[in-house]
């Protein structure tokens, strides 16, 4: 059976991260932009994270630059902008495409598992989340 367990994807600073170490946690995933109207998302994000850390709750962000080229950003910059406009603290990962041939895995199973109205597969826009249950469901 796939479970988040079953991903490894590259933090924002370029080392690799297995998805199995947040096994035990519930775990909102969100692909992300800096340049969005809905960019001041991560404020709240940032204020879940901070009140339920503590009881097993992480946010792992996901910028992507696929919807209207709103993530163009180097690493560097995407992580310096959201530490610096939001606090960030929740882990950041390495840009990736959420949709298309090159939509990483993880994004390809989430996308399986739940789809859209009517059974669409595609991420439609930025900040659009994903709830994992502790069990990496």
């Amino acid at each position: 059976m796939t479970t988040l367990a079953s991903f490894n994807v590259t933090q924002l600073n370029g080392k690799p991260a297995a998805l199995s170490d947040y096994l035990g946690k519930v775990v909102l995933i969100v692909n992300t932009a800096s340049a969005c109207g809905f960019t001041p998302q991560y404020q709240g994000l940032q204020k879940l994270f901070s009140k339920y850390e503590s009881q097993g709750f992480t946010v792992l962000a996901f910028p992507c630059n696929q919807f209207g080229a709103q993530e163009s950003g180097s690493a560097d910059q995407i992580g310096a902008f959201c530490e610096a406009r939001f606090a960030v603290k929740f882990p950041i990962m390495a840009k990736i495409d959420v949709n298309g041939a090159n939509a990483d895995p993880l994004y390809q199973w989430l996308k399986t598992e739940k789809p859209g109205v009517l059974g669409t597969k595609n991420i439609k826009w930025n900040f659009t989340k994903f709830l994992i249950a502790k069990d990496g469901s």
